[in-house]
């Protein structure tokens, strides 16, 4: 009657196993990388300085003016624009205007 229990008993963590890989590929392929991703958005977003010339989320290009702890003002062409430092954007910003 033993032999029987283990069977049933090693069959139902095998059951299990698959399910455990496949959180394991989503944590390491989708999870994982969107952590970084935001850390280093975080990181650019608090590096911000006057002068840096920099391209919000919803695509606005200016040169920044003033930073604060929430918010950035920006000069666009003739305008004055103040927004949220969650709006500038480093991927827009990096692929507009490379670092040197």
């Amino acid at each position: 009657m033993q032999p029987i229990y283990l069977a049933a008993q090693e069959s139902s963590l095998l059951g299990f196993l698959p399910m455990i890989a496949i959180v394991a590929v989503m944590y390491f392929f989708f999870i994982r990388p969107q952590m970084r991703r935001q850390k280093e958005e975080n990181k650019f977003r608090n590096a911000l300085e006057k002068g840096m010339k920099v391209v919000t989320t919803s695509g606005i290009h200016g040169k920044i003016l003033e930073v604060d702890d929430t918010n950035v003002l920006l000069e666009c062409e003739n305008c004055r624009l103040r927004f949220v430092r969650a709006a500038i954007s480093k991927e827009l910003t990096a692929s507009t205007y490379p670092s040197k």
